[in-house]
């Protein structure tokens, strides 16, 4: 197979993939802070690292990765100003914060099972790992941390290169993002221990060295990465808002603990944003877009995960209903294919093409060992399915290979499947076959009156018939 090169932030360069151990790639994912659902910009995150772990298992390498579960510690300015969002949340909803962790983790979990995301080899939570968290803390505060009123705070200037991964070498804060906090002695030091204040009310604080509280969001990754991972591992992965404030003090704290230059990985890697017109998605405005908004609006979750895949994962994407309807027809598509080859298939058993399909193959390969290129290898699969010189049996074999790396279930989903009815249609799915029984009858009859008075009835609730559909639908629920 081709060698594969992914691109690294730390370097800012394309660099062939050697692990320490091909039979145990080590991997590191940051993962939610599960104070609300996550939004689509969210799990893009998550995609990129699904085809990421998918093709290095296609390629051979054995595997264990790690995504942790944020569940204290992130502040709601990423920094060190703001209440911890865990117990904001908690504040606003009146619930109980173990709850609130609980029911959004559980969430989460199902949108990666919805977008066909393999489970990773742990999903550890940050408050099962607060004594590790304190020991931590422990061996790097004489040298590397001072005290402030409000907790332990991390020296930056006791690393060397700091902010390199995000290619800042001085006070500047990086995107304007670092609050000040009275007593810092550089703008870009940070909490590794937040002391609660006297009188506050937390539902989740636990006793340590600097008082009782709770540890800074950056200290998890690189306790849990360590713990599960090693000292150093290959990669680390996260979205690129990522790379400017929270990854270099995962980096600087490793340094700190490791008493060297060691980042803690080889391999830094990041995806791009998912933008819509007015730019980056976010929560902060209260309004935001789920993975179960886009099926209440008839979209199946595989289409969104196309939709990512169309773009290459450091490229900015940019969200539209249009894009994304643009998506679930091509996904059709695919699937109508899939099935007219096993058709034909199961038609001519044994049957043998002119040619084999193993160039498309190397080209799936060639494609996704070039920096994850998946817009690369999406025509290949189009060629691929369309080749009629290779026989049925042996483009379905190829197919288990496209969709081992695109993670696409091509090969058992079903048109009927791509039938999401959103929440706003009045119809189920066996009424809408029953009246488009009882309309065929009708043509049939060459009753064309009934015929038009059954497909308007149905475009009231919102069904749209789809006569002469040239991939071969019967019909859609329109939004």
């Amino acid at each position: 197979m081709t060698p594969i090169t992914l691109y690294n932030s730390l370097t800012r360069a394309a660099e062939i993939f050697e692990p320490a151990d091909p039979a145990n790639v080590r991997i590191y994912s940051c993962g939610p802070t599960v104070y609300h659902y996550a939004h689509i910009g969210n799990l893009r995150a998550y995609l990129f690292t699904d085809t990421l772990s998918r093709v290095l298992t296609w390629k051979g390498f054995g595997l264990t990765h790690v995504i942790n579960i944020t569940d204290v510690g992130h502040l709601t300015s990423d920094a060190d100003a703001g209440d911890d969002k865990m117990e904001a949340a908690a504040k606003k909803s009146g619930q109980d914060i173990w709850a609130i962790a609980a029911h959004y983790t559980q969430a989460f979990k199902q949108n990666l099972k919805d977008l066909n995301v393999r489970d990773p080899s742990r999903f550890p939570l940050a408050t099962d790992h607060i004594a590790e968290m304190i020991a931590f803390g422990e061996k790097i505060a004489d040298t590397h941390c001072y005290r402030l009123p409000d907790g332990l705070y991390f020296d930056v200037s006791t690393v060397p290169d700091y902010g390199r991964l995000a290619g800042t070498r001085d006070d500047a804060p990086a995107e304007g993002r670092i609050e000040t906090v009275e007593g810092k002695r550089h703008p870009a030091d940070f909490a590794i221990w937040r002391t609660s204040a006297p009188g506050e009310n937390r539902q989740m604080e636990w006793d340590s060295p600097w008082g009782r509280g709770a540890p800074g969001w950056h200290l998890e990754c690189s306790v849990m990465s360590r713990q599960y991972l090693g000292d150093h591992f290959d990669i680390h992965t996260g979205g690129i808002d990522h790379r400017e404030i929270h990854h270099p003090n995962e980096i600087a704290q490793n340094q700190a603990h490791a008493c060297s230059a060691d980042t803690g990985a080889s391999i830094w890697m990041h995806n791009n944003f998912l933008v819509d017109r007015t730019g980056k998605m976010s929560k902060s405005s209260g309004e935001f877009l789920t993975l179960p908004a886009l099926v209440a609006r008839g979209f199946h979750p595989l289409a969104y995960r196309l939709m990512c895949l169309q773009a290459q994962y450091r490229s900015e994407l940019e969200f539209s209903w249009e894009n994304l309807a643009a998506a679930q027809t091509r996904l059709k598509r695919l699937v109508q294919s899939v099935a007219a080859l096993r058709a034909r298939g199961e038609a001519k058993a044994g049957g043998k093409g002119a040619a084999d399909a193993s160039p498309y193959r190397e080209r799936l390969d060639a494609a996704v060992s070039d920096d994850l290129n998946t817009p690369r290898a999406l025509p290949v699969l189009d060629e691929l399915l369309a080749d009629k010189k290779v026989s049925p049996q042996d483009r379905l074999a190829a197919l288990e290979d496209f969709d081992a790396v695109l993670g696409l279930n091509l090969l058992t989903l079903a048109r009927e499947d791509l039938r999401v009815r959103p929440d706003s249609a009045g119809i189920d799915e066996a009424q809408i076959a029953a009246r488009l029984a009882e309309r065929r009858e009708a043509r049939a009859a060459k009753d064309f009156a009934r015929s038009d008075a059954i497909r308007d009835t149905l475009a009231a609730l919102g069904v749209e018939v789809m006569d002469g559909d040239p991939i071969g639908w019967d019909w859609k629920v329109t939004a």
